[in-house]
């Protein structure tokens, strides 16, 4: 490899954490202005097949962006598997550095190369080994944007609390300029032992020792935030619960802004939100809390899931969730799919749950020629066939809106008012907490 491709990427390498927490993942270079250019890498397997590997590498490329990086090249290869050493097949590895070596001779560097799943200890440093640039798997992709996304004390200890847990099995590859010298029981019979004993096998277990060290006191203060929220809970009063729950970027937030009449962050781009917010709504005379939660997404790793379970808690107290579903994108089924396996995990598949259509205004469909005998296909569906299908499966527990055209959000309000009030009266029979109603003469 050349030397100033070495030089590049021993410089993107991620310094370990020590008393100040985890240095994350930068994607902007101080020096240069330019996103860093990724390629990005997926597997097409029996589970898998093309057409849905395209779509998980579309989501990918959306994280990408979130994250602040620029996609310019996919590669994708059929295997059994994914190989237990290198992830990919060693073919499809020499034909990803050729294409590095040819952009970079052409003075357009790669700096980094995303796998679509998680990798190994083992896969991320044979993979390195072999291309020599910055690799990232879809995980650390994840706790990176959020660990730009946390504001509050909270979300900010969550996301390092996954870092950690992240890192601790992978630290080996952050050492491996320190070689394990040391072989042998030190009596004569190890060869070259006497004296030899690595520093490399040393600094592993002291950062171990560090970072274990850390994650017990993350820990320690997620118990005392947890503490913290369930008094806050145990204040708010007899009302009922309402959680907003769905997939990343499906418009939770901006539907929050609109029943809640308040400012919470929206923006098209995947976890722009990840602190639960909640807000007491008033609903003719009729008041609720409404919180709304971090976003879902395929593939969630399991230490996110773990870490963020205090966040989580407004969804397993909540008396009702509303599933917001974005009906604009091709794969909404299996995002509802996902968000349901997710809830399960939770605890959470017993609570009543209404699904919420959103982005009704950015829904396409292609009519077919009325001579086209060839079945239909999902690109083929009307939104009114789609609602009546819907509509029918849910026995009604469903609706469609449009949050930023605002349509059918009066009628949605009416249906929250509905289903908020029997909840209301079953759960505090003695407690007439309705407003009164007074007529505006």
């Amino acid at each position: 490899m050349k030397t100033s491709r070495s030089k590049h990427y021993n410089s993107s390498r991620s310094s370990l954490p020590f008393e100040d927490g985890m240095t994350s993942v930068k994607f902007h270079n101080e020096i240069e202005t330019r996103p860093e250019r990724a390629v990005l890498v997926g597997l097409i397997t029996p589970q898998q097949d093309e057409r849905k590997t395209n779509e998980y590498l579309d989501e990918l490329e959306f994280l990408a962006e979130t994250a602040g990086a620029e996609t310019v090249k996919r590669f994708t290869q059929r295997a059994g598997g994914p190989h237990s050493v290198t992830y990919l097949g060693t073919g499809k590895l020499k034909e990803i550095r050729q294409y590095i070596e040819d952009e970079e001779d052409a003075e357009r560097d790669i700096d980094m190369v995303i796998f679509d799943d998680e990798l190994s200890a083992k896969q991320l440093r044979n993979i390195e080994a072999e291309l020599k640039v910055k690799i990232l798997d879809r995980t650390s992709l994840i706790l990176d944007i959020f660990a730009m996304r946390a504001q509050t004390a909270n979300a900010k200890t969550q996301v390092e609390l996954a870092q950690y847990r992240y890192m601790l099995p992978r630290l080996q590859r952050l050492w491996t300029h320190l070689e394990r010298q040391g072989g042998g029981s030190g009596g004569g019979g190890g060869k070259g032992s006497v004296g030899l004993r690595g520093p490399g096998e040393t600094q592993l277990e002291m950062d171990r020792r560090i970072i274990l060290n850390r994650m017990s006191l993350l820990k320690q203060r997620l118990a005392d935030i947890d503490r913290q929220k369930t008094t806050q809970r145990s204040n708010r009063g007899r009302m009922v619960r309402v959680a907003l729950v769905g997939y990343t970027n499906v418009g939770k937030s901006t539907l929050m802004n609109l029943l809640s009449k308040s400012e919470v962050f929206a923006e098209n781009k995947l976890f722009a939100t990840l602190d639960t917010t909640v807000r007491k709504v008033i609903i003719d005379n009729l008041p609720f809390l409404l919180s709304d939660t971090v976003g879902f997404i395929r593939k969630l790793p399991h230490d996110l899931v773990d870490s963020f379970k205090s966040t989580l808690d407004e969804v397993r107290e909540a008396d009702l969730l509303v599933h917001v579903v974005d009906i604009s994108h091709p794969d909404f089924e299996d995002q509802i799919k996902v968000v349901e396996k997710t809830l399960s995990d939770l605890g959470c598949s017993e609570t009543p749950t209404m699904l919420l259509f959103n982005k009704l205004d950015a829904y396409r469909w292609v009519e077919k020629d009325a001579d086209d005998l060839t079945p239909a296909t999902k690109e083929n569906i009307s939104l009114d066939e789609l609602m009546k299908t819907w509509m029918a499966r849910m026995n009604g527990d469903c609706f469609f809106i449009s949050a930023t055209e605002r349509t059918n959000i009066d009628e949605l309000k009416t249906l929250l008012y509905n289903k908020v009030r029997e909840l209301h009266v079953q759960k505090y029979p003695y407690n007439d907490f309705l407003f009164q109603h007074y007529d505006e003469e």
